[in-house]
C-alpha cells in the first residue's frame, strides 16, 4: 500500500536527486524509497566478510590514546599547507 510522505529538503538537495534520479530512469519518489528501505534493512543472514578483509581485521594495533579526528586534522593540515 503506497502512502504520501511531505519532506522539507533544502532546494539544491532537491534538484540534484531530482538530476540523480532522471539519469537512473527512476522517479525521485522511487529513488528515496529505496534509499529508506536500504537504510532500514539489515544485512542478509548470508553476508560474509570476504577473505581479504578478514586478513587486513586487526592489523593495527592503535594506542588507547590515539585520536583519529586530531590525527585527521594534522593529515589535512601538512596536505594542504605546502
Amino acid at each position: 500500500m503506497d502512502s504520501k510522505l511531505t519532506l522539507k529538503l533544502d532546494s539544491e538537495v532537491i534538484e540534484k536527486a531530482k538530476s540523480y534520479a532522471r539519469s537512473k530512469n527512476i522517479s525521485l519518489s522511487e529513488l528515496v524509497e529505496r534509499y529508506l528501505d536500504f537504510a532500514t534493512s539489515s544485512p542478509p543472514d548470508d553476508f560474509q566478510v570476504t577473505p581479504l578483509v578478514k586478513s587486513l581485521s586487526g592489523i593495527i594495533n592503535l594506542p588507547d590514546s590515539y585520536d583519529e579526528k586530531t590525527a585527521y586534522k594534522k593529515h589535512i593540515s601538512a596536505k594542504y599547507s605546502r
